[in-house]
């Protein structure tokens, strides 16, 4: 009798189901098309690193502020210290905190740039997020040259209590100065973006884009349907919605993004710098 062919095994990695249409995509066809679906347009995550290199001109970007490291004011406990939870997500995703932030070109002008990233503790916004997007912030003051803050983030992070709930306001008050001095400030608002950082810088721009079908809002829509007892429209707190309702200015395909924001700071300052 002869041998019974061994049955071949698909090599992992290779296929990515999607969550929207529940197509199977190819990895290699889906990171070509900047991680959105080829079926639908769904949008997947894409880490800080991900973004800045889709956004910034090759050879241009700077990191600032890079061995910035949350401490432990608070000795945290939940299962878990606090301090380890850094430490592991440090290992997981290659990054110090929650934000990448730099400086570098968009096809030669200069912008200052802060990226979140929730794949870093779900893009909670700690002391070390708030002080490197001020820090962005006071930079692009320094050197008068626009600030784009991309957002996803699931909030404030409670590790750190108040520490983090007075990041809104650190961040806040040095975009108040950079629109006293008509420097320009674009927020780009990604899935998800949640809780005080909506509450705060995400929404004070002078020009606010958002990914298509991203949730962005300061409750999650669960949590207001049992707080109010009523069953939300249809979309509710995607960014269809809030384009709908004013609260964003244009959603923007993540593979028009970098034209959209060259357009946008050439109409906000035509004197930008350039490299």
């Amino acid at each position: 009798m002869a041998a019974e062919k061994k049955k071949k095994s698909m090599p992992e990695g290779l296929w990515t189901k999607c969550t929207k249409c529940d197509q199977i995509v190819y990895n290699k066809e889906l990171i070509a098309n900047l991680k959105v679906c080829t079926k639908c347009g769904n949008c997947f995550a894409l880490n800080a690193r991900e973004r800045v290199a889709m956004l910034l001109d090759e050879g241009s970007i700077k990191e600032l502020d890079a061995s910035i490291e949350s401490a432990d004011p608070l000795d945290f406990l939940d299962g878990k210290i606090y301090k380890d939870k850094i430490k592991n997500n440090q290992k997981k995703t290659g990054s110090k905190d929650a934000v990448w932030s730099g400086r570098g070109t968009i096809d030669g002008l200069d912008v200052a740039l802060g990226v979140m990233d929730f794949s870093f503790m779900g893009g909670s916004m700690g002391s070390v997020v708030g002080e490197k997007l001020a820090r962005a912030a006071e930079h692009a003051l320094a050197n008068r040259i626009p600030l784009i803050i991309v957002s996803t983030s699931g909030g404030a992070r409670m590790h750190e209590g108040i520490l983090s709930l007075m990041q809104m306001a650190k961040v806040s008050s040095v975009l108040a100065r950079l629109r006293e001095a008509s420097v320009p400030f674009i927020s780009v608002l990604a899935d998800p973006t949640t809780g005080g950082v909506t509450a705060s810088f995400a929404m004070l721009g002078d020009l606010i884009f958002a990914e298509p079908g991203a949730l962005i809002g300061f409750a999650g829509p669960r949590v207001i349907e049992q707080t109010i007892r009523q069953t939300l429209p249809e979309g509710f707190q995607r960014s269809e919605f809030l384009l709908k309702h004013g609260m964003v200015d244009r959603i923007v395909p993540r593979a028009e993004l970098k034209k959209e924001l060259k357009r946008a700071l050439t109409f906000l300052q035509p004197a930008a710098k350039r490299a």
